[in-house]
């Protein structure tokens, strides 16, 4: 399961939603423990993960804020 990080045609991170970047991460740390087959693209695979795992803290904190707004707002869709 080799494949070239540094790969063009790999998507922006940014552009990923919740599940492909995590997809993608579980892929990454997968091709990470089996050992890459240079230094080189070890970090290539590392760095990608880092903002991987940053994308997916990004759209967790997101889902945390919109779940506290509406519980502020008592749009909690629980009429009782």
């Amino acid at each position: 399961m080799t494949s070239d990080i540094a790969d063009s045609s790999l998507p922006d991170v940014a552009t990923l939603s919740f599940e492909q970047a995590r997809d993608e991460l579980v892929r990454v740390v997968g091709e990470l423990e089996q050992g890459a087959p240079t230094l080189e693209h070890s970090l290539a695979l590392w760095e990608r993960g880092e903002a991987l795992a940053a994308r997916c803290d990004e759209w967790l904190r997101g889902a945390k804020r919109r779940l506290e707004a509406a519980q502020a707002s008592g749009d909690t869709g629980d009429d009782a």
